[in-house]
């Protein structure tokens, strides 16, 4: 509490009214989880000292470094670099993106195995009670098993990791989209992801483990760059080489990439969703690393499916990992199927983005219960576990029983496995009830039952609405608890529910199947939630494993991508919005090209600069009053080329916080002010050294005499930095920020004279955030743009 109370007290990034609101709940539980609209307050002058909420506190958060920091260090070593050096370190980032590959795979694995055989035993016990008619005792067995996974779920993330709760993947975005979210990545995290994500998904709750299969990939290449946990690093020399934040940045986009293919066996749509969903920077060469990692990991769950059908994996077999096979199915279309077709684009638009406006209501809800501390969002998850439970039991005594279909043998229908369409339930013999099949089962083979095909009357109409129904209430209120949760599956689980209902009623109308119809139902929901749509394209043609589908389902997700897009964001920008992370989108809002950086400086603190040789106690001065990572570095009285005045001021570079901190640390010192030479350099620094980020000034002690000495920052300054003039439009700076992906952008005067700084501020990503700079300008937008962004 004394760390996140100093955090919140030092920001002046909040008003009085905010601090009020931040007050009271750090009385209530340091622990909480503000996920009120808006979490910051924006002031009338620009910050450079963010809040934002991660996991369950909140945090200051800084932007990484990505650009290629060019002091004289690195230039030598470039240099000096041998061809064998160059290829061992590409053969590193080759190994270890199959690393990452090859670890996401087996974890997925047997994440897969412990809730196939933990659910499914559950729910063989509990039809064990139905069959004897001890139905009572069913309902309180499978209530309290549901309770008690849920409960170790909850606890896990409660007390132990809170940034496991969620999916993780709006962090993740605002990762590689330059922002730094502490914790998210610890081996801390990655193991209560992996529990929490058996429990909650064994307990039943509408939850995928898509999402948090994104997130362990993450954690894997992360703890993989860095040589493992924060206190447990292996120092090996070659594995320094990834300590930086743009090596770290590649390979957690291969860990992304890798969680979505072992969630859903699809390799391609793997890659293409780091691409267009996740990563803000692309390469060719990361593109292959991706593929090198996504190709391991399908190898890997192949392997281990082969391995489970000779039935060493209990339960778990090949319906253990999604995949909902309708390559049996002939497509064909007519010019009239455009029409359902189109019905189900424009549907599922209206209905993601009503679904993404009702989660937002609800997740601003689900913090004033939050607030209060630990032991009500404990009680929050296992209040959603209870009524899940009683739908989920309870519900299916609702239908009417079905004869079985006389064609079919008697060993299908019904069944009392854990697997198909006929499952007896309540029913006599030679019955079965439609809607305990779609209820009382895990939810991956729930979606294989719905989208079954050849199957036009073995699930009623009543069945599959109170089916969609249900899953819409428990969509909205099981993602915000605290267990590991992805939207992958409740989102495919509605949609496919209408998908297959709008099938029923349009049945005599169009050729296509009932079962196709749910899985284009679940695609337009998914478009017209998340607002992807050539990464939901392949996944979905991988998934069902029928290329006929190709051309239906671009029509879809186009239609419901486009409807959606006209009434708010995607869910995850709505989620980063939530949280107050600074993520910056690919297009700037067009009142951005009204302003200039110039008039952004004008409400900015003056920049604070250091000269080329500096007094060591203006560095410390400079460190302990101000909270920037970076300082332009100035030469006066440099002699200009011939023509000029004498006497001005040169720009040598901007110095990074870090590199400041490992020289006094260093205690790299000259006792008269004077230029070093290059072997004084490299004889106490190295690259690798400055690549890395750590320590602070608090840890930092400097003695009075040491105070009166000198450091000369030249070696150690980027030379290279990026400059705008102050003339540039906010629109186009913001382009070039995102675009280069950069921390810090110099701006320069349009007119230069003698004795006048060549610098006149500094822009950071939270200076070219639409919602702070309409703070402070709010007669830039109209009134709807504001309203957006409050």
């Amino acid at each position: 509490m004394g760390e996140e109370s100093r955090l919140l007290k030092e920001s002046t990034t909040i008003d009085d009214n905010m601090e009020e609101e931040v007050e009271g709940v750090e009385e209530r539980d340091p622990e909480n989880n503000p996920l009120n609209e808006p979490l910051l307050k924006r002031n009338r002058t620009l910050s450079s000292n963010p809040l934002a909420l991660v996991g369950a506190k909140v945090s200051y958060i800084e932007s990484l470094d990505y650009e290629i920091n060019e002091n004289d260090l690195f230039k030598q070593d470039w240099r000096s670099r041998s061809r064998a050096q160059v290829s061992q370190y590409i053969f590193l980032k080759w190994s270890l993106a199959f690393l990452v590959g090859l670890f996401t795979g087996i974890i997925a694995t047997l994440i897969n195995l412990a809730v196939e055989n933990i659910a499914g035993y559950k729910l063989l016990t509990v039809v064990s009670y139905i069959q004897t008619e001890r139905y009572l005792s069913g309902f309180l067995y499978f209530t309290g098993m549901n309770f008690l996974l849920t409960f170790v779920a909850a606890m896990l993330c409660v007390c132990f990791a809170p940034t496991a709760a969620g999916p993780g993947i709006p962090e993740i975005k605002a990762y590689l989209n330059g922002v730094d979210t502490p914790n998210m990545y610890g081996a801390t995290t990655l193991f209560v992801k992996i529990i929490g994500s058996i429990g909650a998904v064994s307990a039943g709750l509408d939850l995928g483990k898509e999402g948090p299969l994104v997130h362990i990939g993450s954690c894997i290449a992360s703890l993989l760059g860095q040589g493992g946990p924060d206190n447990y690093r292996i120092k090996w020399g070659w594995l320094r080489y990834f300590n930086n934040d743009r090596d770290r940045r590649d390979l957690i986009t291969c860990g992304a990439s890798s969680g979505v293919c072992a969630a859903f066996r699809a390799p391609v749509g793997g890659v293409l969703f780091a691409l267009e969903e996740v990563a803000t920077w692309w390469r060719s060469a990361l593109l292959w690393r991706t593929f090198c990692s996504t190709a391991v990991v399908v190898v890997v769950l192949r392997a281990f499916i082969e391995l489970c059908h000779e039935g060493k994996c209990g339960l778990f077999g090949e319906g253990g990992l999604i995949m909902y096979d309708v390559s049996n199915v002939t497509v064909s279309y007519h010019v009239m199927d455009i029409i359902p077709v189109a019905i189900i684009g424009i549907i599922g638009g209206v209905l993601g983005s009503l679904y993404n406006y009702l989660l937002h209501k609800v997740l601003r809800l689900y913090n004033l219960i939050n607030q209060k501390g630990k032991i009500y969002k404990l009680l929050l998850s296992l209040a959603v576990s209870l009524f899940t439970s009683v739908c989920q039991y309870g519900l299916p005594f609702l239908a009417k029983c079905k004869p079985c279909d006389s064609s079919l043998p008697e060993s299908v229908c019904p069944t009392n496995g854990r697997s198909g369409n006929y499952k007896q339930f309540n029913c006599p013999n030679g019955y079965y009830n439609d809607l305990a099949t779609l209820l009382l089962t895990t939810n991956d083979d729930a979606v294989r039952n719905i989208f079954s095909t050849n199957t036009t009357h073995e699930f009623q109409a009543s069945s599959i609405l109170i089916f969609f129904v249900l899953y819409c209430i428990l969509g909205l209120i099981t993602f915000g608890i605290a267990v590991p949760s992805g939207l992958f599956l409740p989102i495919i689980l509605m949609g496919s529910g209408y998908g297959r209902l709008l099938g029923i009623i349009m049945g005599p109308h169009t050729n296509i199947d009932k079962g196709l119809f749910a899985v284009l139902g679940a695609a337009s929901l998914m478009a017209g939630s998340m607002r992807m749509t050539v990464s939901l394209c392949v996944i979905f043609l991988e998934l069902t494993n029928n290329l006929l589908l190709l051309p239906i389902t671009m029509i879809v997700l186009l239609i419901a991508k486009t409807v959606g897009d006209s009434f708010n964001p995607s869910i995850y920008e709505i989620i980063l919005h939530l949280k107050g992370l600074p993520f910056l989108d690919a297009n700037p809002e067009p009142w951005m090209r009204n302003i200039t950086v110039g008039e952004l400086l004008d409400v900015k603190p003056a920049v604070v600069t250091l000269q080329g040789v500096e007094k060591v106690e203006n560095i410390v001065n400079a460190l302990k009053d101000t909270t920037h990572n970076g300082f332009p570095v100035m030469d006066d009285g440099v002699v200009p080329p011939t023509g000029l005045a004498n006497g001005m001021k040169e720009l040598h570079g901007v110095i990074l916080r870090a590199h400041l901190i490992q020289v006094l640390k260093k205690k790299w010192f000259l006792k008269e002010r004077r230029r070093t030479e290059e072997w004084e350099v490299r004889e106490k620094f190295t690259w690798v050294e400055l690549a890395e980020r750590e320590g602070n000034i608090e840890e930092v002690a400097v003695t009075r005499e040491e105070m009166e000495m000198f450091v000369d920052l030249h070696p150690l300054t980027n030379t290279t930095p990026f400059t705008v003039l102050e003339s540039i439009s906010v629109a186009k700076a913001m382009i070039l920020f995102r675009q280069v992906g950069l921390r810090h952008m110099l701006v320069v005067p349009k007119y230069q004279a003698s004795g006048v700084s060549p610098v006149i501020g500094i822009l950071t990503r939270q200076d070219l955030l639409a919602y702070n700079i309409l703070q402070v300008f709010p007669h830039l937008a109209k009134s709807k743009d504001r309203e957006k962004w409050n």
